[in-house]
């Protein structure tokens, strides 16, 4: 007896201490609170819990439930008085329940009383409160055979762990409170003092993005090639664009290129153009896209991503100012204004030997770096509204971001930056079955969101300059998450039976390495796709093999790419 009495007090011990720690962790309340429910769940013989927060009309709405489906926890709407959790929260007082169906208050809203119709099954409620002011309610439901289970121990940890939640709530209501008085300065002041600088297209009141709009209005008069450095989706083609609309060549033509989606062959093409029957196919003169662009502005997006064997092309044009189409001799000149963009760390891969330094100092003449959204998130409410004042036009709707839903997109870490914002935004207006978008609308409150996948790659390349001493080398493998499976598709007619073997023998061979990288062909194959964010023809510079071979030894070994 005294050794159960001594388990039981342990145990009770254990889950304070971890229900105290887990609410500690984040001002997130809805997620903190769910996560402690589910400690208590597996910890205790209970069978579902839900916690239901008070309004300022009086009402009570669902907050975060476990063992509830996403449509029994819609339905987890009281009135102050109505049921046993109305009764709970409007007296503040604990309430144990033997067996629910032989209760008159008892509503079944969720369909709980339904699921065992053969055993009784008891609920518990308890207020959460702090204070002396009641914020919510606690209940959780467990099986009760014969209606014979004693539940003093039960509602001894439940009104402890209720005590734990209250304080948090108040917490983070004083914090909400202080943000929101925070936010409604800011924009008090934005309105009265203009920014001295403005792009049109572009919000960007925070002072990281200021001082870009300052650097883009000081350069875009002048003919200076510009480097735009930043993260993916932080606006390099909106920024190139604006130095384009900005500048004396407005009038003429802004031409992109992204080198990234081009083999060799046809960016030496599309660039330069090509003359008639110089290749298969070329049934007439072309003109390259440096020829198109004259007199105005050319646009080279993923500069990074170029072979080092065209980089010794470029170089050329962009000293000399004119070049060749392929398969012609007569130079041709052109007045170009090059805007160039790159989300990897230039220095470290001249340091490497993937990138020449005379082409790096050609093209670091004038460099803008672009800040990510996560070091400016006082733009993000302003982004937000804008990008769902745009979906609103387009579909026909009138749906608004709630306080919550803002602070919910506020407090993201967006490594997408901004273009992940808008999909976000995109997304949940269109999955949102009211006008009114909340907290609980966006995917990332029932763990299904990406962004918590994509938070934990590792992406050295794309790091700025000046946190290159802030991150560690990594020496091992990167952990490699075994791709899933699909039939290989057949091989082009076209792709001669050589160069299929040339990619497999070209592929990592299935041999030891000392410095850390997989031992078999297949696990190389998924070590540099995981490298390189699943993208083709960076794993084939990194295997240093071409994008063609690498296409056939990922077919070969049944690899398929993956799409973010």
């Amino acid at each position: 007896m005294v050794n159960t009495q001594t388990n039981d007090s342990q145990r009770e011990l254990n889950a304070i201490y971890e229900v105290s720690k887990t609410l500690a962790m984040s001002l997130d309340v809805a997620k903190t609170f769910r996560e402690a429910l589910n400690y208590l769940m597996h910890a205790y013989d209970w069978r579902r819990a839900f916690v239901v927060l008070g309004e300022t009309e009086g009402g009570l709405h669902g907050l975060c439930a476990v063992g509830l489906t996403r449509e029994e926890q819609q339905r987890l709407h009281f009135q102050s008085g109505e049921g046993i959790v109305g009764r709970v929260y409007a007296n503040g007082i604990q309430v144990v329940v033997p067996n629910v169906r032989t209760e008159p208050l008892f509503l079944n809203r969720t369909g709980g009383a339904d699921q065992t119709p053969d055993i009784p099954i008891a609920m518990l409620v308890t207020p959460i409160s702090a204070d002396r002011r009641t914020f919510g309610v606690l209940a959780i439901d467990c099986l009760n055979p014969g209606e014979q289970r004693s539940f003093s121990n039960d509602l001894r940890l439940l009104k402890m762990v209720a005590t734990l939640m209250g304080q948090a709530l108040l917490l983070h209501r004083s914090v909400t409170a202080a943000h929101d008085s925070l936010q409604d300065e800011v924009r008090r002041m934005s309105k009265e003092l203009k920014p001295l600088h403005q792009i049109d297209q572009v919000v960007g009141m925070s002072k990281p993005m200021q001082q870009v709009f300052e650097q883009v209005h000081q350069v875009a008069p002048s003919r200076t090639t510009v480097l735009l450095r930043g993260e993916s989706g932080t606006g390099k083609e909106v920024i190139a664009r604006a130095l384009h609309n900005l500048s004396p060549r407005k009038r003429e033509a802004f031409v992109r290129v992204n080198c990234a989606a081009l083999t060799e062959s046809l960016l030496e093409s599309e660039l330069f153009g090509h003359e008639k029957g110089s290749f298969t196919g070329a049934q007439g003169q072309r003109k390259g896209r440096f020829e198109m662009s004259h007199g105005g502005t050319l646009f080279l997006d993923e500069i990074g991503d170029i072979s080092p064997s065209f980089q010794a092309k470029l170089l050329r044009v962009l000293q000399e100012r004119e070049f060749e189409r392929v398969g012609g001799s007569t130079s041709v000149k052109v007045d170009v204004r090059l805007i160039l963009a790159t989300n990897r760390n230039l220095e470290r891969m001249v340091q490497a030997g993937e990138f020449r330094a005379d082409l790096y100092y050609r093209i670091n003449v004038v460099s803008i770096q672009l800040p990510p959204l996560r070091e400016r998130r006082e733009d993000i409410p302003a982004m937000a509204k804008l990008f769902l004042d745009r979906f609103n036009k387009e579909n026909g709707r009138n749906t608004q971001f709630s306080p919550a839903a803002m602070r919910v997109l506020t407090s993201c870490y967006w490594p997408g930056n901004v273009r992940e914002l808008e999909n976000c935004v995109e997304r949940t207006a269109t999955m949102a079955h009211d006008d009114a978008i909340t907290n609980l609308a966006f995917p990332c409150q029932g763990n299904g969101c990406l962004t918590q996948v994509l938070h934990h790659i590792e992406r050295l390349d794309a790091v700025t300059p000046q946190r290159i001493s802030e991150i560690p080398v990594v020496e091992g493998p990167v952990p490699a998450r075994t791709a899933p499976s699909a039939p290989a598709a057949a091989a082009p007619d076209s792709a001669p039976a050589e160069e299929a073997a040339s990619a497999s023998s070209s592929a990592p061979a299935a041999t030891p390495d000392n410095d850390g990288k997989p031992e078999g062909e297949r696990e190389r194959l998924i070590w540099a796709m995981e490298r390189c964010g699943w993208v083709q023809a960076k794993a084939a510079r990194l295997l240093k093999i071409s994008p063609r071979q690498m296409g056939y030894a990922l077919q070969k070994n049944g690899i398929e790419v993956r799409k973010f």
